[in-house]
């Protein structure tokens, strides 16, 4: 059999029912297999940052390991920031890239380049397929690796003239492999000892929590201990119900931020995620002084990575949660438990202070024009539906959605890691592939949606009913906020106007960009027009566009 029949064979093997790909003339066998395995859907993106960026959130959005397809090296290369944004979500991901034939490899031929070199450093493995007899044993490999906690993508290229090979060597059989691990029952004894021993915890929780289905636990831990729980500042998920008493918000972005949001707590719990990610600098460490530190992880790779601790367990994020809870159950004092009580009782209160604060800020932002951020977001909320799937890049409007959107767990909110914005609107084609039966929306800024404007035709082009929503202050409105803090950080003694940051002269028309990929869209100006327009636009059960005019930096 030839090399490119036990590729798609591998792919069959291993469950994979889409491709998200740009297609290019080494993938000529890839591409030419398809009609042959019609179980396996090929999603077509203009540009590869397009593509990786959706199979990512697919993969994210499915737990299932997807794959992208690329082209060479150019190909690679414009797929390359996309593949860092899903090495920091830990995106369980194979990448491939056609590769020029082999034996040219000493005459330098057009698009040729050393595809590995390139990859490597924003994947976990990167290979190439050096004949077809590797095929199969690498593609096997590639989907082990690319599964291991914690998950990431991995990179195969494949030379066409491996494809072309014929090999003895068929696809292997699916695996099945069972790693979850359970905690060291001495490591969850004395865990919850420094819990009981705690007068303030405070729980920090990651993706893993949402990803491992470690939410209700989670939830249950914190109420039997009283602990408040805040979120990372770039997430992928939502990890805890943002409705909850205990819920704080996610966390700045500095350390010193992040101490002073931890003032008065005495222990501190991480959870699935390395900690942390901070934007700016900042003296000094993240925790108050004298906390204990503790941390529950899936992967030994990330216990105790960035911070010493006091305390770290390795094991299925789940089984860890709910084993330490019933040990602080079976343990807790009758002092403890009215204690944690009283904490619950404080949360509950200091969320109630912050909804009455935010409904005051609403209040006074409700009639400036154009429409202020809590305005847009609380009329977003107010015309979708409540099953509704949030693809967030809405960058400075961020915060606010948080607030007007009640976030449950898994499924119901995606957002980008990394810091690199187009994400949105690309991966917001992976999440409606991976979740068909829910209304999904993609709210981006305009600056952001620049970047992968070309995943309105993939959507038209697959019908996906996905409302895009644009956010339209024309400008890089975060970057001015970021100058602000430069300017504070190192005072370089300038206060001229913000540089290169308006995006206007000419202004960019969203209704007429979609228009001309096949996406039906309308503009709104006025506030009370957002909501009919959102109720609208989901009704169609087809791609549509919403430009909504939004207030720039005050």
């Amino acid at each position: 059999m030839r090399g490119r029949r036990v590729l798609m064979e591998s792919f069959v093997a291993q469950g994979v029912r889409h491709i998200f790909g740009n297609p290019g003339t080494t993938e000529t066998p890839l591409l030419d297999s398809l009609p042959a395995y019609p179980q396996i859907d090929y999603v077509v993106a203009l540009h590869e940052g397009v593509a990786v960026s959706a199979a990512s959130f697919y993969a994210q959005a499915s737990g299932r390991v997807s794959v992208a397809n690329l082209h060479v090296a150019p190909g690679l290369g414009n797929g390359i920031g996309a593949l860092y944004g899903a090495l920091k979500a830990n995106s369980p991901l194979v990448v491939t890239a056609g590769q020029q034939d082999t034996r040219m490899r000493l005459r330098n031929p057009v698009l040729g380049h050393d595809l590995v070199a390139m990859a490597a450093p924003v994947t976990k493995w990167s290979v190439q397929v050096e004949r077809a007899d590797e095929i199969a044993p690498i593609l096997r490999r590639a989907f082990k690796v690319a599964t291991d906690s914690p998950r990431g993508p991995v990179f195969v290229s494949l030379p066409i003239d491996a494809l072309e090979q014929e090999t003895s060597i068929g696809a292997a059989a699916p695996e099945r492999l069972w790693r979850a691990t359970a905690p060291d029952p001495k490591g969850v004894s004395d865990l919850a000892s420094m819990l009981m021993k705690s007068q303030n915890p405070l729980i920090v929780t990651g993706d893993d929590v949402a990803r491992s289905g470690a939410t209700d636990a989670l939830v249950e831990l914190a109420e039997q201990i009283g602990a408040c729980v805040w979120s990372e500042g770039l997430r992928h998920h939502a990890s805890f119900p943002t409705a909850h008493p205990n819920y704080r918000a996610s966390l700045p972005g500095d350390a010193a931020q992040i101490r002073k949001a931890f003032d008065g707590a005495d222990l501190v719990l991480l959870l699935g995620v390395p900690f942390f990610e901070d934007i700016w600098y900042a003296a000094g460490g993240h925790f108050p002084a004298g906390a204990t530190i503790v941390q529950i992880e899936e992967s030994p790779d990330r216990l105790a990575l960035n911070h010493r601790l006091d305390a770290g367990l390795v094991g299925d994020l789940a089984t860890s949660l709910a084993a330490v809870t019933d040990a602080v159950r079976a343990g807790a004092t009758a002092e403890f438990k009215a204690a944690a009580q009283r904490r619950n009782a404080m949360h509950a209160e200091h969320r109630a202070r912050d909804k009455e604060a935010y409904r005051t800020r609403l209040e006074k932002a409700w009639n400036r024009e154009p429409s202020s951020m809590p305005r847009v977001t609380a009329e977003l909320r107010r015309g979708l539906p409540d099953n509704v799937v949030i693809v967030d890049e809405s960058i400075t409007a961020s915060l606010d959605m948080a607030r007007a959107f009640d976030y449950r767990g898994f499924g119901d909110y995606f957002g980008g890691r990394g810091g690199g914005i187009g994400q949105g609107l690309a991966g917001a084609i992976g999440v409606k592939v991976a979740m068909p039966d829910r209304p999904v929306v993609a709210v981006s800024g305009d600056g952001s949606a620049m970047y992968s404007i070309q995943a309105l035709w993939s959507a038209a082009h697959h019908k996906l009913a996905i409302v895009f929503v644009v956010l339209a202050n024309r400008e890089y409105r975060i970057l001015k906020h970021n100058v602000d803090v430069w300017r504070q950080n190192f005072q370089p003694g300038t206060q001229h106007p913000y540089q290169q940051m308006d995006l206007i002269g000419p202004d960019l028309d969203f209704v007429r960009m979609a228009g001309g990929m096949g996406v039906e869209a309308v503009r709104v100006e006025k506030a009370d027009e957002i909501a009919p327009a959102l109720a609208a636009a989901v009704a169609t059960n087809r791609p549509y566009l919403v430009e909504i005019a939004i207030e720039g930096k005050r």
